[in-house]
Formats: C-alpha cells, sequence, structure tokens
C-alpha cells in the first residue's frame, strides 16, 4: 500500500495466487483481542522477520483512468494533495507507472502519460514534484500539507507490521461487513494521535479495506476507503496486485492494478534526491 506493503532483487520469483473461499457472512468470527489478530495477520503476510529484511520495494502497474471529467490520482496514499496526473478524458485509460519505496516513508512515483513523466519524490523529509501535465515543468517543492501528509503516510510495510515499534497502538472496534465477508475493524493510533481504520478478513487474516486520508472536494472533505484485492506471494511476501478507491459521494471507483513487484531493489540516495 503495491495497495505500500502495499506491494529478489532484480527478478521476481514465482507469483502464487492467494487462493480465499466464500465464506458465510452470517458466521460469527471467533473472538480475538487485536494482538491477536495482528499476530495473525503478520502470519497471513509473509512473517515479521520476512518483512523486517525488506528495506526496498519497487512497484510497477498501471492507474486506470477515465469514465468522466473529475481531477484524479493522487499516488496509492490517496490524498488529493498528491495529484500529478490532469483532468480524466472521458474514455478510460491506463497509465504506466512505477512506484519505489524505500525504509523511512522514503517514495518515488513516475506516472507516465502521452510521452511525459510526472514525477514526485519524498525523501522522509523533504519532497518534490515536477508536473508536465499540469504545463508546470520546473521543479516545485512539496507544499506544506503535502509535507504534513507524506511524513504520516504508512511505512511499505504497513500499519500493522512492528506497529508498537512504529510507536502506534491498536484497538479492535468490532466486527463489519466488507464485500460481503465478516472483517475486524481495528483502529491504529500513531504516536503523533491520528488514527486510521484498518479492517481484516476474519478468515484470510489479511487486510480487506484501509481507510485514507479525507479528500477536498467542492470545498469539503470527503472520506476515502482503499480496498485490497488480489492478493499474491512474492519472495514470500504476500501483497494486493488490486487496490481500488472509493471516495464518499464520488459513484467511480479509482483503480491500481500491480503487475511486477521486485523485492529489496538497490535504490540509492540520490534516487529520492531534487535535481539541483
Amino acid at each position: 500500500m503495491k495497495v505500500k506493503h502495499l506491494l529478489c532483487a532484480g527478478l521476481m520469483t514465482a507469483i502464487l495466487p492467494l487462493s480465499v473461499a466464500a465464506m458465510d457472512t452470517k458466521t460469527v468470527p471467533p473472538k480475538l483481542s487485536a494482538a491477536e489478530i495482528v499476530e495473525k495477520n503478520v502470519v497471513a503476510r509473509g512473517g515479521l522477520s520476512a518483512w523486517r529484511a525488506v528495506h526496498s520495494l519497487e512497484m510497477k502497474g498501471k492507474l486506470e483512468a477515465g469514465g468522466n471529467q473529475r481531477s484524479t490520482y493522487p499516488v496509492p496514499g490517496e490524498s488529493d494533495a498528491f495529484k500529478v496526473v490532469p483532468r480524466r478524458p472521458k474514455d478510460q485509460v491506463q497509465l504506466p507507472f512505477v512506484m519505489d519505496l524505500g525504509r523511512g516513508r522514503k517514495m518515488r512515483l513516475e506516472i507516465e502519460f502521452k510521452g511525459q513523466t510526472a514525477v514526485q519524490v519524498y525523501d522522509g523529509a523533504n519532497g518534490w514534484k515536477l508536473r508536465p501535465f499540469l504545463n508546470r515543468h520546473e521543479i516545485e517543492k512539496f507544499t506544506p500539507e503535502e509535507l504534513k501528509i507524506a511524513s504520516t503516510q504508512s511505512e511499505l510495510d504497513g500499519e500493522l507490521i512492528d506497529y508498537a515499534a512504529k510507536g502506534s497502538k491498536v484497538e479492535l472496534e468490532g466486527i463489519d461487513d466488507v464485500g460481503g465477508r465478516k472483517a475486524y475493524n481495528l483502529k491504529v493510533t500513531h504516536k503523533n494521535g491520528d488514527a486510521r481504520h484498518v479492517w481484516i478478513d476474519a478468515e484470510t487474516f489479511l487486510e480487506t479495506k484501509v481507510e485514507g486520508t479525507p479528500r477536498r472536494l467542492d470545498g469539503k472533505y470527503h472520506s476515502v476507503a482503499t480496498y485490497l484485492r488480489d492478493y499474491r506471494t512474492v519472495s514470500g511476501l504476500v501483497m494486493p496486485y488490486l487496490l481500488e478507491t472509493t471516495v464518499e459521494g464520488i459513484r467511480d471507483t479509482e483503480k491500481i492494478r500491480i503487475e511486477e513487484v521486485v523485492s529489496n531493489p538497490k535504490l540509492d540516495e540520490s534516487h529520492f534526491a531534487m535535481p539541483r
């Protein structure tokens, strides 16, 4: 979450689809504590030691855009402060992207559109962007709002892996229906006091829904949710290959399809540095 857990050096190993059996929504899931749910989630995603060995991720895929004229596509972190793509065309298009993630919330995103490449980078402390789609061909620094959002995005392994070491607290708030299946609703409170909800499927114990950063549209903030689907195993790590984001009051669903994931690619510090 790719949807940065949300998605072997230089090569992908065999990718195995994760089988998910149908579960009756009337079935009552076992009573588990928040800690027990997180423990099962970590195991389902490949295990703590496997994720601790991950220092960087590279994800390639396509952003699906089209169907109306509204502005769209932030990075998979779901904030409208990060928009890098122009207004949607009427006909659906698929925009190739490459996203590199490093520990310390480092992120570099490149999106291609009509022969141009938009770039957006956060090095863990500072951010910059290049937006030729908007006829802005000079490097721009992140605004204070963009920096704040980038600094609070999840690490590349998500909200729950090593949550205590990250200074977060996890509480179970109940059991909800998500897509016709039962899911544990976990509230994750970060050390700065910000909170985010994560829904864990009661059978697979994988993330099925994540609360996103609200988007400001027409002067109002709208709630955002991202649904994680099509989990696959890559280099022992279990990650979603399809992220569907919904915005309250907006009919269309924004889809991010992951096509390739590389674990621990070599990413130099210069990869995230702002050009002089």
